[in-house]
């Protein structure tokens, strides 16, 4: 049996940490000199209007770095960062200049003469995955001889885990992420994950866990100092390794359990070498899942709060990133307007998949899929749609004041300025340094 070499280090020191990873799993010399090289680091959500929760939701700087210098003296030749960050508005161009400025990329051009990138500002190509799937994926990766693909170690609230193969879901365009998040059980979310690397050129897996988040992927997570790094120039074998070191078996991992099966591949690392640190000395469990009542049809903390008169139910693999975003800040806004009266029979349907109970007084119809797939739906008494994509917040404000749920204003008159607030709980905690994301 092909034995899979992984490199599984603790963070130590700047530059040599890396260095050792990358060379435990095989070091650089499959790249030749010259060799085009294209960086993907995760950035998901970025904001101007506070300093940005970078921990646990957005690639070290200091790794990248650490990878640019080790592709340099190694000899590569053009290497391109490139990340296509999820967008409020799809004609929005300042936030990523604005997030690769502060994350320090731009030095990394001037000192290192690498290539930054907004993929949403390049040319995309359709490929074909094969049985008829096809996604269009940004041209520069797809031109590259490599790809060094540096995901955030998280957990995930669709997909159980959030690393190496789904980091690259950044790489495709806007209506090929709306495809991934498919009513089609046969071709839904975990089916277009498993198949996301098949059409890249090889791919060398390194897993930042200097921090690593639970109750991902967003900025609400609970994020932890873990100082973990995994390298692998197989990339499903890094995943595998780095849910083992969540918390999370891979067999319960449906999008990693479809690439290991098309693959021909075991689950349980018994054809992966660990060269390094142990996994079992070193995995942490990481919680994914919130918690929601038995039936689904309402978050356990509102329903422990005594909030009645509303279903919203939780959310599946349909609800796309856009509509996501969203959704978290929705609920806290619902929950602050509860007074103690139960509001008039409302649910709140999201996704593609949700069907109107046909018990509800009032539905709220959220986003534009949902709005298309029951705007003529006869089980729904009173339709109150929000029909953008993704829904604008204005939008949203209207549709819960028109049901009778009379939440703040406030929720939604600056959104950006949200991650602050749950930030602040890392405040004075020497060990969530801010420095790590700085190019000095």
């Amino acid at each position: 049996m092909t034995q899979h070499k992984v490199a599984l280090v603790k963070y130590e020191k700047p530059l040599e940490s890396v260095a050792r990873a990358v060379e435990l799993c095989g070091g650089l010399e499959r790249i030749p000199a010259g060799a085009k090289v294209f960086i993907k680091p995760n950035i998901v959500f970025w904001t101007r209007q506070v300093p940005f929760p970078k921990w646990g939701t957005i690639t070290t700087s200091r790794v990248i770095e650490d990878m640019v210098r080790l592709l340099k003296d190694h000899g590569a030749g053009q290497i391109t960062i490139g990340e296509g960050m999820v967008l409020g508005k799809a004609d929005d161009k300042q936030t990523a200049p604005h997030a690769f400025e502060t994350l320090g990329y731009n030095k990394l051009k001037q000192r290192y003469g690498v290539q930054v990138i907004d993929a949403f500002q390049r040319p995309f190509e359709e490929v074909d995955l094969g049985d008829g799937m096809a996604l269009s994926f940004n041209q520069d990766i797809l031109q590259s001889d490599f790809v060094v693909d540096v995901p955030v170690m998280k957990t995930h609230a669709q997909t159980v885990v959030s690393l190496a193969l789904k980091n690259l879901k950044g790489m495709i365009d806007v209506k090929s992420r709306k495809r991934c998040h498919s009513a089609d059980p046969e071709r839904n979310l975990f089916h277009w994950l498993a198949r996301l690397a098949d059409r890249l050129p090889p791919v060398l897996a390194v897993l930042d866990g200097i921090f690593t988040s639970e109750y991902g992927p967003a900025f609400d997570g609970i994020m932890h100092r873990s100082n973990l790094l995994v390298a692998s120039w197989d990339l499903l074998s890094a995943d595998l390794v780095g849910s083992n070191l969540l918390g999370q078996d891979p067999a319960q991992v449906p999008y990693l359990a479809l690439a290991a099966q098309r693959r021909g591949r075991p689950l349980d690392l018994s054809d992966v070498e660990v060269l390094g640190e142990r996994v079992e000395d070193l995995a942490r469990p990481h919680a994914w899942s919130f918690a929601y009542t038995e039936d689904g049809s309402l978050p356990l903390p509102m329903a422990n709060k005594g909030i009645k008169g509303i279903s919203y139910y939780k959310y599946d693999t349909s609800l796309c990133t856009y509509c996501s975003s969203m959704n978290g800040v929705v609920l806290q806004a619902v929950a602050s307007a509860w007074r103690g009266e139960p509001w008039e029979d409302v649910e709140v349907l999201t996704g593609k998949m949700m069907q109107p109970s046909g018990r509800a007084k009032k539905t709220i119809l959220m986003g534009k899929c949902m709005y298309q797939a029951h705007k003529d739906n006869p089980a729904i008494q009173e339709m109150i749609p929000i029909k953008g994509c993704p829904p604008q917040p204005e939008q949203v404000l209207k549709a819960l004041h028109q049901a009778g749920i009379m939440t703040d204003p406030a929720f939604f008159a600056n959104l950006e300025a949200m991650p602050g607030f749950f930030m602040r709980r890392y405040k004075d905690k020497p060990e969530f340094d801010e420095s790590l994301f700085r190019v000095e």
